[in-house]
């Protein structure tokens, strides 16, 4: 492949890439017997690892980047599987709260842990030089198709 057709195939690669980077995050799920947690969740889970207490809604979809009809779906299904809780905002009925359950808590050595294999995977012996002009160029894709 030339490099030519390598700079127009760009949506292609990143499209395969993330379907590896997903195998390979469901096989090691899969290694450490976690049911019902999909790649996609990866944020959801992160961003709740870090809060102190229920967060609403709004802010998970708000810190997570997906549109809102999917942030509710993936929390529902993190909810049936029994990782978090969601209950109306005492305050104010219209707003959801999420929580972490404790089997959710439990979750964050082993996810961190996957998430640490797929980064050594990703990075390989690539330079932290590198690492950084890769993260800056991919930022500046996505903010192109955002604009």
């Amino acid at each position: 492949m030339t490099t030519e057709e390598q700079i127009k195939g760009i949506v292609g690669q990143i499209a395969r890439i993330r379907e590896q980077a997903n195998l390979l995050i469901e096989q090691e799920l899969r290694n450490v017997q976690i049911e019902g947690i999909l790649p996609a969740h990866g944020a959801i889970l992160y961003f709740l690892f870090q809060q102190n207490q229920p967060v609403a809604m709004k802010e998970i979809v708000e810190n997570v980047g997906r549109v809102k009809s999917t942030v509710t779906g993936m929390v529902s299904t993190l909810e049936h599987y029994g990782y978090v809780r969601k209950f109306q905002s005492p305050e104010d009925g219209r707003v959801i709260l999420v929580e972490l359950t404790e089997k959710g808590k439990a979750l964050e050595e082993p996810v961190g842990a996957i998430s640490g294999r797929l980064l050594e995977k990703v990075y390989g012996t690539m330079p932290a030089a590198d690492r950084e002009i890769l993260a800056r160029l991919l930022m500046q894709i996505r903010g192109n198709l955002e604009a």
